[in-house]
């Protein structure tokens, strides 16, 4: 079993940035990738960026140049920070991980507001 704690959500003015973390733990832990998904209310959950243990990263196309997702495989940890933020980033961001065993795990998600 992997638990997913999640931090640094908040309120952000349009054009600022944050920097959202996620620890993996858990007996045994072997991650294979790490991601963030948000979900905006009454909407489906999608990707934002994933990342494996190897460092390959992929983008969705709406926030490509703007976010960046990190890793530190010693900690089981990955990170996102988010620059030129806009209104149609806010939502519910979530932390996924799948372990090399192929099983997947979902963080409790954290609160991301852009608005003025």
């Amino acid at each position: 079993q992997v638990q997913l704690v999640e931090s640094g959500g908040g309120l952000v003015q349009p054009g600022g940035s944050l920097r959202l973390s996620c620890v993996a733990s858990g007996s045994g832990v072997s991650i294979y990738t790490m991601g963030w998904y948000r979900q905006a209310p009454g909407k489906q959950r999608y990707m934002v960026a994933t990342i494996t243990r190897g460092g390959t990263t992929n983008y969705a196309d709406s926030v490509k140049g703007r976010f960046t997702i990190s890793n530190d495989n010693a900690k089981n940890m990955v990170y996102l920070q988010m620059n030129s933020l806009k209104p149609t980033d806010t939502a519910v961001y979530y932390c996924q991980t799948i372990t090399t065993t192929i099983e997947t795990y979902w963080g409790q998600g954290t609160q991301v507001t852009v608005s003025s």
